[in-house]
């Protein structure tokens, strides 16, 4: 013991408090199950249809806004099967007349060369005559044009594309928020962009609550989910933020049946990123969304630009890359990937039969009835029992 000679008698301490005193568990898809209950249905009974911002889908398969997954022949197979693709508007289509070339000098790119030949190919300019023949080509494929943008880009981009024939836009930022302040430009209005565009706006990403509450109110068609989940990003380890897809999921669906229950307008919640097997499809879906938004599993399609390999929307940044090139590989048509037959154990295909036959042991005929299904928190249920398969890997 330490004698202070001389010092006042301390009578009490103050009451000290830490942020970690208030801190909340969050939810990833290997920490939660889903938990069977007293029905089940036939696989074949399942509805997996819906409308979405005005578009009806077959299946609620989106695919990302990545140069290395969607160009205007993938957007068509990808809605011949139910879906709908989603073409990044800043991304090499827009900027090259024939992006074929520059596709394959990324993915032949060594890993030491590969940030600056993204950075170098994405310098070139957008061209408003390619964007509009983009669009006409979606459409001649045989989809809906839906497009995406950057909140910077969408007062530039967004009446135009309504001009020239597209059916949905998409404004998404690494974090979206109802309220963005800026000094040094004028930033985007949701409000006033949603009001004076003829065709629906959605807008992502987000993972809070009350956010995607503000942003229905300010007249977001869909919300999307997901703060550096992705494969091909690196938001989380560059930026040190996120939350886990479930927990982000859940927290946004509690949103939107709060404005739906106000307002009587239902706005679809999109589960981007972070899935890449059926059973994580399931997953997002029973914490709410509606829809998920798939990346990398879809870039591993035949009919994909990129040859094999993906990168993350913000990997060609020249100043603070938030993504990364990966090789994902070809396994096949877009058809085995979503509809099988699957010939791995992993997941990774047939993705829509799995959904399907989760729904069904669930006792769930639509995706409404599947957000209702029961999830328990079980850390152990990827490990319980297959210590055989965990030695194998």
């Amino acid at each position: 013991m330490i004698e202070q000679r001389g010092a006042p008698a301390m009578t009490s301490l103050p009451a000290f408090r830490s942020k970690l005193d208030a801190i909340r568990p969050t939810y990833g898809f290997e920490d939660i199950s889903l938990a069977p209950g007293t029905s089940t249905v036939e696989p074949s009974d399942v509805d997996l249809g819906q409308s979405f911002c005005g578009l009806d889908l077959a299946v609620p398969v989106l695919a990302s806004a990545m140069d290395a997954v969607v160009d205007p022949a993938f957007a068509g197979a990808l809605s011949r099967l139910g879906g709908l693709a989603f073409l990044n508007l800043e991304g090499v289509q827009t900027r090259y007349e024939d992006p074929s070339a520059i596709l394959q000098r990324i993915a032949a790119a060594s890993d030491d060369d590969v940030q600056q030949v993204l950075s170098e190919a994405y310098a070139a300019p957008i061209q408003d005559e390619l964007v509009a023949r983009r669009l006409a080509e979606i459409h001649a494929a045989g989809s809906k044009a839906a497009v995406a943008a950057t909140p910077g880009a969408a007062r530039r981009w967004g009446p135009f594309c309504a001009e020239h024939g597209a059916d949905l836009f998409l404004v998404q930022s690494q974090v979206s928020s109802a309220r963005h302040l800026a000094t040094g430009y004028d930033p985007l209005s949701l409000a006033d962009f949603t009001r004076f565009m003829p065709i629906p706006v959605a807008v992502g990403n987000t993972t809070n609550a009350e956010a995607a509450f503000l942003l229905m109110e300010q007249g977001a068609a869909a919300v999307f989910v997901g703060v550096g989940p992705g494969a091909a990003c690196t938001t989380r380890e560059v930026l040190g933020i996120g939350i886990p897809q479930v927990t982000a999921i859940a927290d946004v669906a509690g949103a939107r049946d709060a404005y739906l229950e106000r307002s009587g307008r239902y706005v679809p919640v999109v589960a981007d990123g972070g899935m890449r097997r059926g059973g994580e499809i399931a997953k997002a879906i029973a914490a709410g969304a509606d829809v998920v938004m798939l990346g990398s599993p879809l870039a591993r399609a035949s009919e994909a630009p990129g040859g094999g390999v993906n990168w993350g929307m913000a990997a060609p940044s020249p100043v603070l890359p938030r993504g990364t090139r990966i090789r994902v590989g070809t396994v096949g048509p877009l058809e085995k990937i979503l509809n099988g037959p699957a010939t791995v154990t992993d997941g990774s295909q047939n993705l829509i039969g799995a959904l399907r036959q989760s729904m069904a042991a669930l006792g769930a005929r639509t995706i409404r009835e599947m957000q209702q299904v029961e999830l328990v928190y079980a850390p152990s249920v990827a490990t319980e029992g297959k210590s055989w398969q965990q030695r194998g890997r």
